[in-house]
């Protein structure tokens, strides 16, 4: 069911939603949105989650879900379109502040015993009496150093108070690598403990016969991501490249690709036969937490090429080929490499396969159960000021 709730009132429910029963397991409310790889990472640690005993309810921010989201939500616990916007939708903090009151109301009604937050932005102004957990899969400010190598301009710095403000409220910040721990404590003052709970994904995709192609999948709009270097390699490599994603964001940015087949945003399971399908899955991103794509890629048994930067390095050291993510001549030279030589392709995709079975939701879920097992026996957080 979906429900929007207005000015952060209790929600009134036409019919009565219906809330995880607390006998099943511990009640969490989760944040989500529906534009960026936070759904897949929701989706995997709740199916997951039941096992170390805790149930989801939901928390859509952003744009609403589409139908398959909300049907795929829905099979896993309740789901609630807040009708909030994302703090990197918004031009001021200002437009953040029905948020915290809206999430109170909701973590009261469902009677959830722990608030997962899945930015520190959404920390402030949530007045709860339950702990919170913010994990952190991205930010403004680790993506402005990481992409565009200067300081966050001014005009932007309230995006890093609020979430230094957030990650000192919470009672937990989890990132989702070592190098992206090492990201957030370059870019804020970190007088909090950061832990690392690395992502992962529960299917086990059956690969069909390789195809000859290169296939990659992002939000291309996004700079980050640096689809224009892979576009730009394109008329390089032997063989076609294949680029999955939207390629203009919900605020209106726009990227084109050239050289390249784009069937623009396609669901998720036609995302998964691309990559079952695929010689080759490349990844070209500058900036990358984790990178759920490199690890669907592994697990179909597709051979990775990754642009070399920390967190891919991290992940995929030995299972991987890296190239230089500013020289379209690497990129395509690496691609190159792998696709004239049959007996490489196979036995780093074998590497990459048998890397990715470290990473699970079962995992995932086990070490984030510790945390709010331990947030849960502590005193519940005071309420934070928003700013």
């Amino acid at each position: 069911m979906r429900l929007a709730l207005s000015r952060g009132e209790v929600p009134v429910h036409a019919p009565p939603m219906r809330w995880p029963n607390r006998d099943d397991g511990t009640v969490i409310l989760m944040t989500v949105d529906a534009v960026g790889g936070v759904w897949r990472y929701a989706m995997e640690l709740a199916r997951a989650l039941p096992a170390q005993g805790y149930r989801t309810v939901f928390a859509v921010l952003g744009p609403a879900p589409s139908a398959a989201q909300e049907q795929e939500a829905r099979r896993l616990g309740e789901l609630v379109w807040l009708d909030q916007p994302l703090d990197w939708m918004v031009d001021g903090p200002e437009r953040l502040s029905k948020l915290g009151p809206a999430l109170a109301a909701l973590a009261r009604e469902c009677g959830a015993a722990l608030v997962h937050l899945n930015a520190p932005s959404q920390v402030v102004g949530l007045d709860v009496a339950v702990p919170v957990v913010s994990v952190v899969h991205s930010c403004l400010p680790t993506w402005w150093r990481a992409v565009k190598g200067t300081p966050l301009p001014r005009e932007w710095q309230w995006h890093r108070r609020m979430n230094q403000a957030g990650m000192e409220a919470a009672d937990a910040v989890v990132v989702p690598s070592g190098s992206y721990a090492e990201a957030i404590e370059a870019c804020y003052d970190p007088p909090f403990q950061i832990e690392v709970a690395y992502n992962g994904i529960a299917a086990f995709l059956d690969a069909a016969p390789r195809e000859p192609f290169l296939f990659a999948a992002g939000r291309w709009w996004d700079e980050g991501k640096n689809g224009a270097v892979l576009s730009r390699a394109a008329a390089s490599i032997d063989w076609p490249v294949v680029m999955a994603g939207p390629l203009e964001s919900p605020t209106g940015q726009r990227r084109e690709l050239r050289g390249v087949r784009s069937p623009g945003a396609i669901p998720h399971d036609r995302v998964l036969d691309h990559v079952r399908r695929a010689g080759i899955v490349v990844s070209p991103s500058i900036y990358e937490p984790f990178g759920l794509a490199a690890l669907e890629g592994a697990r179909a048994g597709a051979a990775l090429l990754l642009a070399d930067i920390p967190t891919y390095r991290e992940l995929w050291k030995g299972a991987a080929l890296f190239f230089d993510p500013a020289d379209p001549a690497d990129l395509a030279g690496k691609a190159n490499l792998l696709i004239r030589d049959s007996a490489l392709r196979t036995a780093q995709a074998s590497l990459a396969l048998a890397r990715s079975r470290r990473l699970t939701p079962d995992r995932q879920a086990e070490t984030m159960a510790e945390i709010y097992s331990r947030c849960l026996a502590n005193t519940a957080p005071a309420a934070t000021e928003a700013l």
